[in-house]
């Protein structure tokens, strides 16, 4: 293991949200940053010191490094995890981890020859009340998990002029494209696959600046048949006329139940059947008072840079993951098969909305041959 683990990111706008990740874990140095715009490469590296420049991703990828950063736009994420991994380098990518069952084949494949750790980067997963969750899940509190919501609530028409690729691979093509910050966490706490899915959408109510329509339905909802026979709600939601729901969640099993805080004061909530409040025995509690008993370490004491990092804290934690499963030689947290399970769904959920709402499977990227 080399003393400092050397990185080099793709994709300067999104990068600057791990700069503070990758800044403050010892074992890492970020060396090399690529961008086909000039003027945002430039100011990345300058603000960060970073030496190394290129526009070019194959003059970058060939360099003595260790670990690429993928942070570019959705449809590049799988093809440059790959060719990465073909140079002997460690992956790290935004999120989703690709854009067609294609791409998702040839990642896994390249995974399984490199040798090299991947890791898709749910920043969602990390955020304190999701670590929490998925503690008390795992402690069997709720009981047997049968049901669950999530939601990614973000309207986007602006964004979409900005950052043009939006508008093609987000809110250009019809369905739940943009589900892994709703759907990774709840797969997490119930611990198992979507193994079919079923999408429908709400209409077509706008419009962009040129007068065309989205593809994307205004609001579009994925039904998940979970391994087990339970049932999750996805929602995605990039066009309505509303303000930022950064997330939405709930949790029910037989022994309790979770629902994530609503705006205007609300907090996270909990009902346990095993841990009445006072004198009533189905109360809500804040989520927070389990913390102190159930909340994992590494979020009990965070380091400052954790708390100055975005999306929760997510953006230093997962960083700090992947380097430590490099640095362990340990599975990463959200390894090529759990980027899997986060993706494929959504990516079944356009054929199922073209099929009106049909139930389609959604494969198992394990069983690749």
């Amino acid at each position: 293991m080399p003393e400092d683990l050397k990185v080099g990111i793709v994709g300067a706008n999104r990068a600057r949200g791990f700069m503070r990740g990758f800044g403050a874990v010892a074992e890492t140095r970020v060396v090399a940053a690529c961008d086909i715009d000039e003027k945002n490469l430039d100011r990345l590296c300058t603000e960060n010191g970073i030496e190394q420049r290129y526009t070019n991703y194959d003059d970058m990828v060939g360099q003595d490094l260790d670990i690429i950063l993928v942070s570019t736009p959705m449809p590049l994420h799988a093809p440059q995890c790959v060719r990465a991994l073909e140079e002997g380098k460690h992956a790290i990518s935004e999120v989703p981890a690709a854009t067609d069952i294609e791409q998702c084949r040839q990642l896994v494949r390249a995974v399984r020859a490199s040798g090299k750790k991947y890791m898709m980067a749910e920043n969602y997963c990390y955020r304190r009340p999701c670590v929490l969750v998925r503690a008390l899940a795992k402690a069997g509190m709720f009981g047997d998990l049968y049901y669950a919501e999530g939601a990614y609530i973000h309207e986007l028409k602006g964004l979409n002029e900005i950052t043009k690729w939006r508008r093609k691979w987000q809110t250009g093509v019809n369905g739940c494209t943009y589900g892994t910050h709703a759907l990774g966490p709840v797969i997490q706490w119930m611990h198992e696959r979507v193994v079919a899915v079923s999408c429908s959408g709400s209409g077509h109510h706008y419009i962009d600046p040129r007068g065309d329509a989205y593809d994307m339905e205004d609001s579009v909802v994925m039904l998940c048949r979970m391994e087990r026979g339970g049932l999750t709600l996805i929602r995605c939601d990039m066009l309505s006329n509303r303000p930022h729901n950064m997330t939405h969640y709930e949790l029910q099993g037989t022994n309790g139940c979770y629902q994530s805080a609503q705006g205007l004061g609300d907090q996270d909530k909990i009902w346990l059947a095993d841990r009445p409040t006072g004198d009533a025995t189905v109360a809500w509690r804040p989520l927070m008072d389990l913390a102190d008993e159930f909340l994992p370490e590494f979020w009990k004491h965070p380091p400052e840079e954790a708390l100055q990092a975005g999306h929760g804290g997510g953006d230093y934690f997962q960083v700090r993951a992947f380097v430590d499963s490099i640095v362990n030689d340990t599975k990463p947290p959200i390894d090529v098969y759990d980027a899997m399970d986060f993706t494929v769904p959504g990516l079944i959920s356009q054929r199922s909305i073209e099929q009106g709402g049909a139930w389609l499977d959604v494969p198992d990227m394990r069983r690749l041959k």
